[in-house]
């Protein structure tokens, strides 16, 4: 393990933060808010120490990059990302003296989980408020892409860093260079970008709150402007926006890319974009008819709170615009299956994704198929092509790996006095990105209360969760750390 090459790689990372800050230091000095001054300072802590780690270590030998050096570079440079983002806030005071619940904010930013500890998010003053939506955005595409897409240098062992970092199970490669793959990725999502804040925008939202809510839909992170989350807006309009722009989201990007290259068929003929489309819409009809006369008199008005909520959980958005605690018992049970679904592989969801659900689903038919026929030669298959054996491991692998981790921090946080049903839908929300889960941490609830230790359990839950649980549970493996 190269450590000075390492760290030289985490220190350009954090150049990359510290310079994405400038925005929204910009946009507290337009404003002349109080977060002007910790901002500022912030972006003078994070330059200085990335630079610092670059200078320090430019001497070290950038020699075609290890597997291990990535896997380190990945979760090391989010684990920093994640404690510069942090600074704005602590120098701030928005939390008092709990740097814990700073961390807490900023790891979930960066994850896209959009669980806060944010009791009156209309009183943060607003360049704060755009930086926190920003660690969405970035944090939805990667820092690790972004990384290759601007600072050419990290070209070096960049496949390496790519699978390490970016969701599912097979990253899709669209250049023979993976520096240019990452700028195709980051000119899909900036297009995005761009149409959903124009949209917003023209629905009413002013400039500053069309901008963070698209860097929460695109990223599918969830951080609102409103203590209400979208539902302060009370907005058909809105609501079908997001909604769609969710399930883009959602999305595998490649198949974006491939849609406005003019080859949609590429992405009909897609079978994980069929099943997640399927799912979404037995969701949204089941729920929808189950509180149909319950909680809404019309089956419109159902089914447009029904599709923004489940599109919100299936996609790990986590924007709300009801208060599905006071459904019926189906839909809500509906949502926390769903949790644990996410969305599309190479999409900005988290979640185990649907195509490792799909995976599996067909390798457990297949094996009652051999039941049946022992003598019969047969091969999982996933739009036709065979599903190679060392995919079909790994997938298996994720599987087990996130139920066991999952049910020792669902212990973990279940032994610090909280009780059943928050404690389970807290770690699920926090692995699969979401944010609001039920109980004490539901859409009209936030995960301030919690205690600290708890809170500290459900941050090392969202990084596990975005960084596929790989990246981040390797460094633990003590034969990781051996010649």
């Amino acid at each position: 393990m190269r450590w000075r090459y390492t760290l030289s790689l985490v220190g350009a990372i954090l150049l990359c933060v510290g310079l994405s800050m400038v925005l929204a230091l910009g946009w507290s000095l337009y404003d002349d808010d109080p977060g002007a001054g910790p901002l500022g300072l912030s972006v003078g802590v994070t330059l200085a120490v990335g630079l610092g780690l670059l200078v320090l270590f430019r001497d070290a030998k950038a020699a075609p990059m290890t597997h291990r050096e990535s896997m380190a570079v990945v979760a090391l440079g989010w684990v920093a990302a994640a404690f510069a983002g942090a600074l704005p806030f602590w120098f701030a005071g928005t939390f008092g003296p709990s740097f814990t619940d700073c961390l807490f904010e900023s790891m979930s930013g960066f994850t896209t989980t959009g669980a806060s500890v944010l009791t009156d998010i209309e009183a943060v003053p607003r360049g704060l408020l755009f930086w926190r939506s920003l660690t969405h955005w970035l944090g939805g595409m990667g820092i690790i892409v972004l990384s290759l897409a601007i600072l050419p240098f990290l070209g070096v062992g960049g496949m390496q860093l790519y699978r390490a970092e970016v969701p599912g199970p097979v990253p899709d490669k669209l250049k023979p260079r993976i520096k240019d793959t990452a700028m195709l990725l980051w000119k899909v999502y900036l297009l995005f970008t761009v149409v959903l804040a124009a949209l917003l925008w023209a629905g009413g939202m002013d400039l500053f709150e069309s901008l963070c809510h698209t860097f929460g839909t695109m990223a599918t992170g969830g951080f609102s402007t409103r203590n209400a989350s979208v539902a302060a807006y009370d907005s058909v309009y809105i609501d079908v926006v997001i909604t769609v722009f969710m399930l883009l989201a959602g999305l595998n990007f490649t198949l974006h890319y491939h849609a406005l290259r003019g080859r949609p068929g590429v992405a009909l003929r897609d079978p994980e974009l069929r099943f997640f489309l399927f799912v979404f819409a037995v969701a949204t009809l089941w729920s929808a008819w189950d509180i149909l006369g319950t909680s809404y008199d019309s089956f419109a008005q159902a089914l447009r709170y029904s599709a923004f909520q489940v599109a919100s959980i299936l996609t790990t958005t986590g924007f709300a615009t009801a208060d599905y605690e006071l459904w019926t018992p189906l839909p809500q049970s509906l949502l926390l299956l769903l949790m644990f679904l996410g969305g599309s592989a190479g999409s900005t969801s988290g979640g185990i994704k649907c195509m490792r659900i799909m995976i599996l689903l067909k390798h457990a038919y297949d094996e009652l198929y051999r039941l049946i026929h022992p003598r019969a030669v047969s091969r999982i298959k996933l739009g036709g092509r065979p599903v190679n054996q060392d995919v079909l491991g790994s997938v298996a692998a994720f599987f087990l790996l996130f139920l066991a981790l999952f049910l020792a921090a669902w212990l973990a946080v279940a032994a610090m006095g909280v009780d059943l049903l928050t404690s389970f839908s807290s770690v699920a929300a926090c692995m699969g990105n979401i944010g609001p889960g039920l109980g004490g941490v539901g859409p009209t609830d936030n995960y301030a209360w919690l205690p600290g230790a708890a809170k500290w359990v459900l941050v090392l839950c969202m990084l596990l969760g975005r960084l596929e649980i790989y990246t981040v549970l390797i460094l633990f493996v003590p034969e990781f750390w051996r010649k």
